[in-house]
């Protein structure tokens, strides 16, 4: 078994932003040489998370629409409460939708299903430089 590891940084614009990083996890398993394993994408920042979806427009409003229904920014948050920095639901709304993904590849190329991308979700109420960190198992 061999492992790869590469980061790259993603700068975002806005809260609900949505970025295709897709092609980030096929250049790392690429980069590596390995036929065969597991990619394990993660984002190291409370306000951010990572996801499958279809990329396409529509979609990513509904998600956005989703997002205010089940975890409205208008309701009171102990965390805004706390430090007054407005985003306790941008910290909620990472927290369900989840920070890491694992995607296997076989003979070089990610199991991704046809309409599948992975992508990062900007949740925080401002514009970041988000950092995401690929690690590879395989061989």
């Amino acid at each position: 078994m061999e492992t790869f590891r590469k980061t790259v940084t993603v700068n975002t614009s806005k809260e609900g932003e949505m970025i295709d990083i897709t092609g980030e996890l096929r250049e790392a398993i690429a980069a590596s040489k390995m036929s065969n394993g597991l990619a394990c994408m993660f984002v190291p920042h409370s306000t951010a998370a990572l996801i499958t979806i279809e990329y396409e427009p529509g979609l990513q409003g509904d998600i956005k629409k989703a997002l205010d229904r089940i975890i409205p920014k208008d309701t009171e948050y102990g965390h805004h409460l706390m430090w007054g920095d407005g985003n306790g639901h941008s910290h909620v709304r990472s927290s369900f939708l989840g920070a890491s993904l694992t995607v296997p590849f076989h003979e070089g190329e990610a199991d991704l299903g046809t309409w599948q991308q992975v992508v990062l979700v900007e949740l925080d109420v401002r514009r970041r430089d988000r950092k995401v960190v690929i690690q590879l198992i395989g061989e």
